[in-house]
């Protein structure tokens, strides 16, 4: 079940904020990527190293307004993207 999972960067992947937006840039396909301001904070905090799907959903529920069932549905949508475009990958 992703809650129970720990997720980190991709090897292959780098992110950095342009214009207020974080962008993604997959090295080995050399792809970008853009993200919102929640997405930009799920990535920030997965740069640090591995995290659990539930610790990233506590940060925002902290950080940001939206119901835990919203956070979770949303957050497991973005990670699947991102692990899809193997810009994360599950620990």
């Amino acid at each position: 079940m992703m809650l129970q999972r720990q997720f980190q960067v991709s090897d292959d992947a780098i992110g950095r904020e342009v214009a207020g937006e974080m962008v993604l840039l997959d090295l080995a396909s050399g792809q970008y990527f853009g993200l919102d301001p929640v997405g930009s904070r799920i990535w920030d905090r997965l740069a640090q190293g591995p995290c659990s799907f539930t610790d990233l959903c506590d940060i925002i529920e902290a950080e940001f307004d939206a119901p835990r069932d919203v956070i979770e549905h949303d957050m497991q949508a973005l990670i699947a993207q991102l692990s899809e475009k193997k810009l994360v990958s599950p620990v």
